[in-house]
């Protein structure tokens, strides 16, 4: 089995930061990319930032220059810097990572639970 279990996030005034984590755990023989995305209500999920195993990142351009996504590979964690943080913001994060387990050889995505976070103005 593969776990990813998020955590930081939390209430912030605009202008805030927040860092969210998100270890994975479980079978893993390999993380290639890793991401962010959001949720907010009543809106589709979208990509928040990417990072691939190699260390190319992608933000969606409503976070460039305000967000800073990092991986720490030997600790199999992702990582989201948030910073100059909006009410727009405002959101679900879900961690997901693209792994190949020790059982397959093929590899999967796998998402996190999601954590909420709430920028006031």
């Amino acid at each position: 089995q593969v776990q990813l279990v998020e955590s930081g996030g939390g209430l912030v005034q605009a202008g805030g930061s927040l860092r969210l984590s998100c270890k994975a755990s479980g079978s893993i023989a390999r993380i290639n990319a890793m991401g962010w995305y959001r949720q907010a209500p009543g809106k589709q999920r979208e990509l928040a930032a990417t990072i691939t195993d190699g260390g190319s990142t992608n933000y969606v351009d409503s976070v460039k220059g305000r967000f800073t996504i990092s991986r720490d590979n030997a600790k199999n964690t992702v990582y989201l810097q948030m910073d100059s943080l909006k009410p727009e913001d405002t959101a679900v994060y879900y961690c997901n990572a693209v792994i190949r387990s020790t059982w397959s050889p093929a590899a999967s995505s796998y998402w996190g639970q999601g954590t909420q976070v709430t920028v006031n103005s």
